[in-house]
């Protein structure tokens, strides 16, 4: 990558440089640890979080998962992974601003 390069795929976004995804479409039975295994592969995560939880008490049809990396060219190669059928459904797989993923926000308030 050349440094400070602005014509990549990133610019084409609208979201330049985020380091943060949202996967959708997942599947009730997914876990966060296998998002942790899958989404691990392809750069390091600062954090991840999974709704509704691992724990949650009540079952739900579908999760979202929010995927924070440190280095935001991970985004770009986690794109990729839209449309892979993970367990019974096709993964979604979009860049999301920080400002914009309330989830991952609430971490940094006091």
């Amino acid at each position: 990558n050349a440094p400070g390069g602005g014509s990549g795929p990133q610019s084409l976004l609208g979201i330049p440089g985020t380091p943060v995804v949202q996967i959708t479409n997942l599947s009730s039975a997914v876990s966060s640890e296998q998002m942790r295994t899958l989404f691990g592969f392809l750069g390091d995560i600062e954090e991840l979080r999974l709704y509704p939880p691992d724990n949650a008490p009540l079952s739900f049809s579908s999760k979202v998962c929010y995927i924070k990396y440190r280095d935001p060219s991970s985004v770009g190669v986690a794109q990729h992974l839209t449309n892979t059928v993970f367990i019974d459904r096709a993964l979604i797989v979009v860049p999301c601003a920080e400002g914009e993923c309330r989830p991952l926000r609430l971490k940094k308030q006091p």
